[in-house]
């Protein structure tokens, strides 16, 4: 009897403690951990396997740092001659450089209500947290600086680019778990932000579907600053209507709803044509502000994407 009232104590405890569980961003302790555990999982694999080489080409460092004098050998630049160790030594020195290579990456991430569209395999917003983790892993691998900046319709979290596993793991739970305060994007706010806050030079992700108007200019104000790349996440019915009648549709950032005959081809006709604007503008204002844009659908091997990227800029 003793025994099984201890057992009876003991399962009573697990269930209260269960009931008591945090829940962060819809998830339970439990849950987030295992899901940044897969996450770090994933990304140091892709890091290690991938990446390293790649991620290090692809992004230059600040300039060269005097390392070292040696030994002038054929083929050395004679501009580089140490003509006052090589009058002292008797022999011909060249000086040694290597590339300063400490960087500050920042993912700045749109978390609006768009975002949490998708369906195919995953949510924007999931592809988007799966990239930055990658992203901020192979930053810290290289021994570089990673930061966060969260944005809507104003920046909603700022967390400063630092080194270390354990600030890219409180990153990774910051985009899981990150309950917006806003629905609606302005990406003007969030690059307005990033130029009053660094003061070097640094690797810039903006990471969102860019359904948004009027960046253009704050974009290219940025990229004379900093090494701009775009990440446009995107998903196949935001091009594409499926075809079943009549469809109520809202708009997740506005909330206004409109009635569509999804089976309509000029209705169809206008809904791409929607969508390929978006795609265009996006084009356009990076290419006019000298940046780089990727352009990723929900469910697509982003990796191959980033492989291609790294290896065409190096």
């Amino acid at each position: 009897m003793a025994l099984f009232s201890k057992r009876k104590k003991a399962v009573a405890s697990q269930n209260a403690s269960s009931q008591k569980e945090e829940v962060y961003g819809g998830l339970t302790v439990s849950s987030l951990l295992k899901k940044v555990r897969e996450l770090e999982i994933k990304s140091k694999r892709l890091t290690n396997h991938l990446f390293t080489g790649e991620y290090h080409t692809a992004f230059k460092g600040r300039g060269m740092a005097f390392k070292e004098v040696r030994e002038y050998q054929p083929g050395d630049d004679i501009r580089f001659i140490e003509w006052n160790v090589s009058a002292r030594m008797g022999h011909t020195y060249s000086k040694l450089f290597e590339e300063e290579r400490e960087l500050s990456v920042y993912l700045l991430v749109d978390v609006s209500a768009s975002s949490l569209f998708g369906t195919f395999r995953q949510t924007k917003k999931d592809l988007i947290t799966e990239i930055c983790a990658v992203l901020a892993f192979s930053a810290i691998s290289n021994n570089d600086k990673a930061g966060l900046i969260l944005f809507s319709d104003k920046v909603e979290k700022y967390i400063p680019a630092k080194k270390g596993k354990d600030h890219v793991l409180y990153m990774v739970r910051e985009l899981i778990t990150h309950q917006p305060h806003s629905a609606q994007t302005d990406i003007v706010q969030a690059l307005n932000f990033l130029n009053g806050t660094t003061k070097h030079k640094s690797i810039v992700f903006i990471l969102s579907d860019f359904a948004d108007a009027g960046y253009h200019q704050a974009l290219r104000v940025a990229a004379k600053r900093h090494d701009v790349i775009g990440v446009q996440a995107y998903d196949k019915r935001d091009a594409e209507l499926p075809k079943a009648g009549m469809l109520q549709l809202r708009d997740a950032e506005t909330g206004n709803t409109v009635w569509l005959d999804s089976s309509d081809p000029f209705t169809r006709v206008q809904y791409n044509a929607q969508f390929q604007k978006i795609l265009a503008d996006a084009k356009s204002a990076f290419r006019s502000a000298g940046a780089d844009l990727m352009q990723l659908a929900t469910g697509e091997d982003y990796v191959k994407k980033l492989q291609e990227f790294f290896i065409r800029r190096s």
